[in-house]
């Protein structure tokens, strides 16, 4: 629940070396000047706030983190702690392609809009504080894995969209961890259609053979620990090909990393 690992303002924490203190005193006026022209507003739903980068107290409130007690595999929060390692049925029943799945926060209210201002109205802005609520939601496996990887989008959708929102967040992950980034090892070899209100069923079809392995990139993934970072996991059937692709690619452990998840209640 929310008020416990995270906060408003996280992401925004810069730790400066002693010498810049004399550039923040040089910059401040410019500081006041922005924002004055672009004051600071709720990430979410625009009101006027404090701090840039950060959600009104409204906004937070609706936030349904992800927390422990929680599927190891799948991520679905529990209503109650059973023990470490529990499985959830679906994921006992059904194992997925990959190892395991972690996301930061449920698919709706503020997350919902914050996914929407990233990916459709080119909020850009927002990747640097979604990455940094990313890596604290992986449970150490981005500090523990060899690459970054995004779910790639068609050259086709990209030259319509201008950027992958998925590739944005995967960036600014990498830049917060140090650890690499393989933008171009995925690829979508085929076009797609919009996943948005197609079925379980049909979404599988959709994506069935869209992804490939660039070529000559193979050693990226042959024997590696691969975080697969995308913006939204709905039923699976988007990462569940790409992932496929990894592991038939050599990929040794394959963590799913979205910023939001499609979700009802705790089982």
């Amino acid at each position: 629940m929310p008020g416990n690992r995270y906060s408003p303002l996280m992401g925004l924490i810069n730790f400066e070396r002693p010498r810049a203190v004399r550039w923040t005193h040089f910059l401040r006026p410019f500081s006041v000047l922005a924002d004055l022209l672009y004051p600071p507003a709720c990430a979410a739903c625009g009101v006027m706030t404090a701090d840039h980068r950060g959600l009104c107290p409204k906004c937070w409130s609706g936030v349904r983190f992800i927390e422990r007690p929680y599927c190891e595999v799948l991520g679905l929060p529990f209503s109650h702690d059973l023990g470490s390692g529990i499985l959830c049925a679906e994921a006992i029943a059904n194992p997925p392609v990959f190892d395991r799945l972690r996301s930061v926060a449920t698919h709706d209210h503020a997350v919902r809009d914050l996914v929407h201002g990233l990916k459709y109205r080119d909020r850009t802005d927002l990747a640097p504080m979604m990455a940094g609520w990313m890596l604290r939601a992986s449970d150490g496996m981005v500090e523990a894995c060899d690459a970054l990887v995004p779910v790639p989008l068609h050259r086709g959708r990209m030259l319509s969209r201008k950027f992958n929102q998925a590739a944005e967040l995967a960036r600014h992950i990498a830049y917060l961890s140090g650890k690499p980034l393989f933008p171009a090892t995925l690829l979508r070899v085929k076009r797609t259609t919009q996943q948005v209100g197609l079925g379980a069923k049909a979404r599988e079809d959709n994506v069935r053979g869209a992804f490939g392995i660039a070529k000559g990139r193979e050693n990226d993934v042959f024997g590696k620990r691969i975080v697969l970072v995308d913006d939204v996991y709905t039923t699976g059937a988007t990462v569940g090909a790409a992932c496929r692709v990894l592991r038939k690619a050599g990929a040794a452990d394959i963590t799913v990393l979205t910023f939001a998840r499609a979700l009802s209640e705790p089982i």
